[in-house]
């Protein structure tokens, strides 16, 4: 239901901080909550610091997938990375060229991966994203499927523990199932037997 405020998401922000802000000294902030939309174009990772005494997770534009998406990165970052900007990843925007793409792809794939996961239990459609339109670069089918894969990897293996933790509390929060059914694309049905589920 839409208000005034324009960022929807303060409900997934409250669940988020009150399972992680003690455990892992970790909040989730909107930039356009926290007056910062100005000076923030995209979402960043700032680890506390002398003048910052929680980790965050900032996202950018107020919207619930921007929030699960910097949350999924958060989850597979690990303690080493959770200690650097940005986790300490190279980022180069919109516009890559072909090998650029090709790292770009390898870092998302885990995190798109388990923002699929969040979205079902949140009862969110879910859209891949390779993010990299003005360079011309429109064939994500390897990227989609090697995401696919992925999140079907981590449903029925381990997750990473926050996301364990974390997909637990949108399922209780949202009520949605997070399935192995829901984990193809539709173009996957052609090349891909889909496992019986019983």
């Amino acid at each position: 239901m839409p208000t005034s405020n324009p960022c929807q998401c303060q409900k997934v922000i409250d669940l988020f901080n009150d399972l992680f802000t003690a455990s892992y000294n970790t909040l989730l902030v909107c930039a356009v909550c926290d007056g910062r939309q100005g000076e923030l174009d995209q979402p960043v990772y700032e680890p506390a610091s002398h003048h910052r005494a929680h980790h965050q997770i900032v996202f950018a534009h107020g919207h619930f997938a921007s929030a699960l998406h910097e949350i999924s990165h958060w989850c597979v970052a690990g303690d080493a990375r959770r200690l650097l900007e940005d986790f300490g990843y190279w980022y180069r925007p919109d516009g890559r060229s072909k090998q650029q793409q090709k790292e770009f792809e390898k870092v998302e794939i885990k995190p798109q991966a388990l923002e699929w996961l969040f979205s079902l239990a949140s009862r969110q459609v879910f859209v891949a994203s390779a993010d990299n339109l003005t360079a011309g670069i429109s064939d994500d089918h390897a990227f989609r499927l090697a995401v696919s894969s992925q999140a079907r990897f981590f449903l029925t293996h381990d997750l990473p523990p926050q996301a364990a933790l974390w997909l637990a509390q949108l399922k209780q929060a949202y009520g949605g199932q997070v399935l192995l059914e829901h984990l193809y694309w539709p173009d996957e049905e052609v090349e891909f037997e889909r496992p019986s589920i019983t």
